[in-house]
């Protein structure tokens, strides 16, 4: 433990800046280091930090029960891609006028659309109806 004065001195001996880490100890922690350096690692401890918290985005797939076979297995590439990625994925079913009216079949078409998804994967908001259609999350199974 030195003073604050020698501390200074020697920081001005080494071309370097004396920044204070903790001030609420007794006696305060400081540190010998350039501030633009200090300043870098912040700011990337914070992005890291902030990254991490980033990793569970909700990204949405849209679907028609129009689309052919084909598109709707492309469509599921998407959501196998974001399920890997560790996004948790709502899936849309679109639904239009009269479509509405036959719950069931969109139901139906709805599960054999996730079933074509490959992951190991869980149903965390299941089916439900909701303004243009029907509407679930599913998220990869750990």
């Amino acid at each position: 433990m030195i003073s604050r004065e020698e501390a200074l001195a020697l920081a001005r001996e080494k071309g370097l800046d004396l920044i204070e880490v903790t001030a609420t100890t007794n006696p305060p922690i400081a540190k010998l280091i350039s501030y633009d350096k200090f300043r870098y690692q912040q700011e990337k401890e914070y992005k890291k930090q902030y990254a991490s918290q980033k990793q569970t985005d909700l990204k949405q797939v849209r679907i028609t029960n129009r689309a052919a076979e084909n598109d709707l297995r492309i469509k599921a590439k998407k959501v196998d891609e974001f399920l890997e990625k560790g996004h948790k994925v709502e899936i849309m079913l679109a639904l239009r006028g009269r479509e509405k009216a036959n719950e069931a079949w969109a139901f139906e078409r709805l599960r054999l659309f996730v079933s074509m998804i490959t992951p190991e994967h869980k149903v965390s908001v299941a089916p439900k109806k909701g303004g243009r259609g029907i509407v679930m999350q599913v998220i990869k199974n750990k």
